[in-house]
């Protein structure tokens, strides 16, 4: 561990995306952590004990051992942990709200819940896209009295679209957005989650506030700061989206009319020069968006761990009536990219950026 290390807490640290971001997080070179917190009925008990289910199961969905944190005593969320730098949140929205603000008074708090992602003083910050929006920071902190801040992710089905339509946007200007996704039971969490019985031989048309969510997150994304404002995307957005037998990865299928007619070759050349980060980010992917030429890619099961899911794949590019009209697919890892891991990357950029201090 790093002497310059900031030190983490980690709310919710229970679930599946607290879970996430353990693995993540273990052996991280700029963090680390010190407190875990999850509800009271966990509180007391050590990690390891807090993670067994009344038969004594032990319900571990992170990608490594959790051994490094099973020792470490479990905090109530209703109290304050002092002594962190640093808060990863990934709480019930319910309570998300007040936790976070507790907190943000404090120290950055970074989060996967939708507390703060509709307030007008509260950007949705994806590296490579928008980090620009980040001096809205500075409003939140003034408006609210926070010596911290809270970042929220978007919505995990938001992030590919937005990644892939960013540099579109900026060189061609966007006129209409529609998109179908097929996404992942995990999407869900696993308590209730989607019932195996509903989701077996099955695809479930209808996910609660998800469309609305993604068609307001977006032009939100993309839209142009204007110092502590920001102004939405004018172009419109239109969604479907339906749940689908596969365990992690997101699939959407994606129809973009620009304002001008663009070409084939320009569309890829826009995509593949996203590029990675510039900062000295550990966990940043070699490739950003990668594009296929095979037809029959991506594929979730194939693709969603690419750029150890953090990067987001685009195939089956092709016209859709005019050079005007495209249409592509692409594959993201919803709880690494649009979770954990995706957190954990643009807690990176905004230590390198001087957001954060030990």
């Amino acid at each position: 561990m790093s002497d310059s290390s900031i030190a983490v807490a980690v709310i919710g640290a229970t679930g599946i995306a607290g879970q996430q971001f353990l693995s993540a997080l273990s052996k991280h070179p700029m963090f680390h952590v010190t407190a875990l917190v999850a509800s009271s009925r966990s509180a007391g008990k050590t990690y390891e004990e807090a993670l067994c289910n009344d038969d004594g199961q032990l319900c571990w969905y992170g990608d490594d051992s959790f051994t490094d944190f099973a020792d470490m005593i479990v905090v109530d969320a209703k109290t304050y942990v002092p002594d962190v730098s640093l808060v990863f949140s990934c709480v019930d929205g319910a309570v998300a709200m007040e936790i976070e603000s507790r907190y943000a008074r404090h120290v950055p708090v970074i989060s996967t819940t939708s507390a703060f992602r509709y307030e007008d003083d509260t950007p949705l910050l994806i590296p490579n896209v928008n980090l620009s929006h980040a001096a809205l920071l500075k409003r939140q902190q003034e408006t609210r009295g926070f010596k911290g801040f809270v970042v929220p992710q978007p919505n995990c089905t938001t992030l590919g679209l937005a990644i892939t339509l960013a540099p579109l946007h900026e060189q061609f200007k966007i006129s209409h957005v529609t998109m179908t996704s097929m996404q992942a039971v995990s999407g869900a969490g696993r308590t209730p989650g989607v019932s195996s019985l509903d989701i077996l031989d099955n695809i479930i048309p209808y996910i609660v506030n998800e469309e609305q969510k993604i068609e307001t997150e977006l032009k939100k994304i993309l839209g142009i700061s204007k110092g502590t404002t920001i102004q939405d995307a004018s172009f419109f957005v239109s969604c479907a989206c339906y749940r689908v037998p596969v365990i992690d990865g997101h699939t959407e299928s994606v129809f973009v009319e620009f304002e001008q007619d663009v070409s084939e070759k320009n569309i890829r050349e826009a995509l593949t020069s996203a590029g990675t980060m510039t900062q000295d980010c550990p966990s940043s992917p070699m490739e950003w968006i990668t594009v296929f030429d095979d037809p029959y890619r991506p594929q979730v099961r194939l693709d969603r761990e690419r750029g150890n899911g953090l990067t987001t794949s685009v195939g089956r590019l092709r016209q859709d009536g005019s050079a005007r009209r495209w249409k592509y697919t692409l594959v993201s890892h919803n709880t690494k990219a649009g979770a954990a891991r995706g957190a954990i990357l643009l807690a990176e950029w905004l230590y390198q950026e001087g957001w954060l201090s030990v």
